[in-house]
């Protein structure tokens, strides 16, 4: 990620070949790639614009996951929808299309392993779909998501159900009660937050896991949980 900011015309010329659109409207597409670490010169960044990307997003690949399985039950097309809009997937796709390096982050955020910005890029990506929609519309946003969701969203292997969910089943299965979470503790500045989780089901050991936000943090606990159990083997757990 750049030390510097970027002018909105060298983002725009960035963004022209991946999202098949010219921007126009420089300022709002940096805002639409500036973190909360680095919003101290014009006191904007993404977080509003990445709450209508998302809505825009689950739309899309709702409509591309109905189409592209039509004898799917409800159940398997939450499980494909849920996949294809998780913040691994768009924090790759974040990647193929060479979004990573045009995000704006405060000095602290580019100290950090690769590992820790899974949720900035995939944040930064659903602001860029707002910004995107906002400007060409939802035909403009869908061509976008159409071309780089579309070979994952006909991929013919089920995803697995998330931690939580599964846990959740094995619990009510294996004790006859439901998995009981609470936060042992929360750190870091407000715009990067760790939290840290224990789940507990039954009387077994507790599991304690960490993450950006309480449900980040909840489901890597229950993670955990599934492995030490048996249920999941470890190779199930995305790193």
């Amino acid at each position: 990620m750049p030390a510097a900011k970027l002018s909105g015309a060298a983002l725009a010329a960035a963004l022209a070949g991946p999202t098949g659109h010219t921007f126009t409207d420089h300022e709002r597409l940096r805002r639409a790639l500036t973190h909360a670490s680095a919003r101290h010169a014009t006191g904007l960044d993404y977080e509003r614009m990445e709450f209508l990307g998302d809505r825009v997003l689950g739309l899309v690949v709702a409509e591309m996951v109905f189409s592209a399985w039509p004898e799917a039950p409800e159940g398997e097309l939450s499980l494909r929808l849920n996949a294809l809009v998780n913040a691994e997937t768009l924090a790759s796709i974040a990647d193929e299309i060479g979004l990573t390096d045009l995000i704006h982050v405060g000095a602290e955020i580019r100290r950090q392993p690769g590992g820790r910005r899974t949720n900035l890029r995939a944040d930064a990506l659903e602001a860029l779909i707002a910004a995107l929609y906002l400007e060409a519309g939802l035909d403009g946003a869908r061509a976008f998501i159409l071309r780089w969701w579309g070979p994952r969203a006909t991929a013919a292997v089920v995803p697995r159900r998330d931690p939580k969910t599964e846990l959740q089943e094995w619990a009510h299965q294996a004790e006859g009660s439901a998995p009981a979470y609470s936060i042992d503790g929360r750190s870091g500045p407000d715009h990067e937050p760790v939290f840290t989780v224990s789940v507990r089901v039954g009387g077994r050991p507790a599991e304690t896991a960490t993450g950006r936000s309480r449900r980040e943090a909840e489901q890597a606990a229950a993670a955990k949980f599934l492995v030490r159990e048996g249920v999941w083997a470890a190779s199930e757990i995305t790193p």
